[in-house]
């Protein structure tokens, strides 16, 4: 058993060593690092703004609403966002925290409609240091996957993604949503 472990062990040191030696680049994600970043909070200054393709949002309900990510992971990435600035899930109310978690569901289904997309990620970062980009407003992200999109191996394999236009991904999601 000893024997069988220390070999393990031997392989995942020269498969890290070898890994340590790569760089794994996610140009997309180069406008988000270098533009400047707004003042206050991104999600509360849209709740405010008029509903455009300029703003993002896809759908509002009574106390969270849906916007599309400016800067996605994958076509389609969306996020579902209390209206309130609230940065804590336990801190949602009852009322809060049902219309924030049918939003979701209701976003998974208008995503698949629209865009057809294989698989989704859904997940939240609670804070900073669990990656939060906005850890005072917490928000549901609802990332639409593709066999073989944006995964590990077309990176290291060197496969370009050509990605759709934000703009046509805002008008088909908006559309589904506008049916419900």
């Amino acid at each position: 058993m000893r024997q069988d472990f220390a070999f393990a062990r031997r392989r995942t040191d020269v498969y890290l060593t070898a890994m340590a030696d790569e760089k794994l680049w996610a140009p997309w994600r180069s406008a988000f690092i270098l533009t400047e970043k707004e003042k206050g909070c991104v999600f509360c200054n849209r709740v405010e703004a008029k509903d455009s393709f300029k703003n993002l949002i896809l759908h509002r309900g009574e106390t969270a609403f849906v916007i599309l990510n400016k800067f996605p992971y994958n076509a389609g990435h969306a996020m579902v966002v209390p209206k309130r600035h609230i940065g804590q899930l336990e801190r949602l109310t009852s009322r809060e925290s049902t219309e924030f978690f049918d939003l979701t569901r209701r976003t998974v289904a208008v995503i698949k409609k629209a865009l057809k997309p294989n698989a989704l990620n859904l997940g939240m970062n609670l804070g900073r240091c669990a990656g939060a980009g906005i850890p005072g407003h917490l928000h549901m992200h609802v990332v639409p996957r593709w066999s073989g999109d944006t995964n590990f191996m077309p990176v290291i394999g060197k496969t370009h993604v050509v990605s759709v236009p934000l703009e046509l991904v805002y008008e088909k999601i908006r559309a589904e949503f506008d049916r419900l």
